[in-house]
């Protein structure tokens, strides 16, 4: 497969689906083995295979943003593997599905028509009564409820191709129009690496989602709802990380009728095929 697509001002794209299979020979890394070391070898191949065709040797090198943009998509991809093979092999009733670019597709869109016309008639009041937008992005994963919408997968991924990884890509299309308040249990944030301006993102985003949850939940009267779960993983976490994403949901603060909440449920360092499996058990059962 071609790793390689040709641009304008002899400048070269890694083709990132393709280079995700052929750089792992089509087939998943042992449980154990660190993304860092799969990607770093993936970064290895990725230069050696420009430096030996001697028809790329004019283009510009690859820069490590361009190698570091790939690693973000590759890592969601490890993780979307293992929410499946997970789900298949212990049966569970909930699974994590890999979500696009809100430019692509709003989560909200999952909802059913009696809860997006809730959302859509929040969205119109904003804007008309205080010129305010709901401005929203994407979780990267949504955690679904599985039993009314099954998902195609009856045995474990170990192979690795194109079409099976745009497959992924296209699982929440099954749920769209779907989902009841309570089918979405969660969301996860995925992040390669965190930095300040990754953690503010998150803990707005899990604060937005959640305050969201609580807008439906009063306007369809659900007086013992179950709750909305917000995580955040990424390769190495620190300390300091873990603090930071402790940040209250700011919904939570102006009520004394709940206890307030965090914006993010839980942090997990996910560093391998292993841990992946590890972190999502755990919030699947949580």
């Amino acid at each position: 497969m071609e790793i390689f697509t040709e641009k304008m001002g002899n400048k070269l794209e890694i083709v990132k689906l393709n280079a995700f299979c052929e750089l792992n020979s089509n087939q998943l890394p042992n449980k154990t083995e660190l993304f860092e070391d799969v990607f770093n070898k993936m970064d290895a191949d990725i230069h050696a295979t420009k430096s030996q065709l001697p028809r790329y040797h004019n283009f510009s090198s690859i820069t490590q943003g361009a190698l570091n943009n790939c690693h973000g998509d590759w890592y969601e991809w490890f993780l979307a593997i293992a929410a499946i093979n997970i789900h298949v092999t212990q049966k569970t009733r909930y699974l994590a599905l890999l979500l696009p670019n809100v430019s692509q597709f709003d989560v909200t869109k999952l909802y059913g028509s009696e809860i997006l016309t809730l959302i859509n008639d929040l969205k119109c009041k904003v804007r008309d009564t205080v010129d305010v937008e709901f401005i929203s992005s994407n979780p990267d994963f949504v955690i679904v409820d599985t039993t009314q919408c099954a998902v195609n997968f009856n045995t474990p991924i170990s192979q690795l191709n194109p079409p099976l990884i745009k497959q992924i890509q296209e699982l929440y299309r099954g749920f769209i129009g779907k989902c009841a308040l309570d089918d979405i249990v969660g969301y996860l944030s995925v992040k390669a690496s965190l930095r300040p301006d990754r953690r503010l993102q998150i803990a707005h985003e899990g604060s937005l989602m959640k305050a969201l949850y609580a807008h439906i939940q009063t306007r369809q009267w659900i007086l013992e709802p179950n709750g909305l779960k917000y995580y955040a993983a990424s390769k190495s976490v620190s300390d300091a990380d873990r603090a930071a994403l402790k940040t209250i949901a700011t919904h939570s603060l102006i009520t004394v009728n709940t206890a307030p909440q965090s914006a993010v449920d839980e942090v997990y360092e996910i560093d391998s095929l292993k841990s992946a499996e590890a972190a999502l058990l755990s919030m699947l059962n949580s």
